[in-house]
């Protein structure tokens, strides 16, 4: 795995709740502006040297923790916002598995299926998507599941903020995945 894969610092808000990926960069300016609240993740990332102080003869330091949470009020409101719809983030919430069959699959050979038919006025949400096989998908065909005597085995669920940044797929590392994954709600597919 590239290094620069796990170089993104989770930035939260000062209740914790998941704002967006920034760079060191980015953290290391919040540092520098005093904006960062508290820190959490095993070990820093990565300790950033500055300039040397004149009047003390040290060089300074910054150490990026891989997650970190801002001062002032929360940009994101946890309950307002839905997660944005991505096929990936599909077949990862449905844990690559056809609603209909019940085998898993490799995502190449899985589709995006609409409960209630595209041609019907089924949209393109959280809930009305599940994961399909091609074969399940094609015998259902434009039909709603109970017309295609095809009961779903699990139900579609939007996902929460801290389920949202899992299903991302990026190369997080390992404190901060299980700092995600130790937020997810009861239930969740992801945990």
């Amino acid at each position: 795995m590239h290094q620069h894969a796990l170089q993104h610092v989770l930035q939260l808000d000062i209740q914790g709740t998941p704002q967006r990926w920034i760079t060191l960069e980015q953290a290391a300016l919040h540092y520098a502006t005093d904006t960062v609240a508290w820190i959490d993740g095993d070990r820093p990332l990565v300790t950033l040297r500055g300039g040397t102080n004149a009047a003390s003869g040290r060089q300074s330091l910054i150490e990026v923790h891989p997650i970190i949470a801002l001062r002032g009020a929360p940009r994101i409101n946890l309950f307002d916002v839905t997660p944005s719809m991505a096929k990936l983030k599909l077949f990862r919430r449905d844990r690559h598995t056809c609603a209909y069959c019940g085998q898993r699959f490799h995502e190449r050979d899985l589709q995006c299926e609409h409960i209630v038919p595209e041609s019907r006025g089924g949209g393109w949400t959280w809930m009305n998507l599940v994961t399909a096989c091609g074969a399940c998908n094609g015998r259902k065909a434009a039909r709603t599941p109970e017309e295609a005597g095809m009961p779903l085995l699990y139900l579609p669920y939007v996902p929460s903020r801290f389920e949202d940044f899992l299903l991302e797929g990026r190369h997080i590392r390992a404190d901060v995945h299980e700092w995600l994954a130790s937020r997810l709600p009861k239930g969740s597919r992801l945990s």
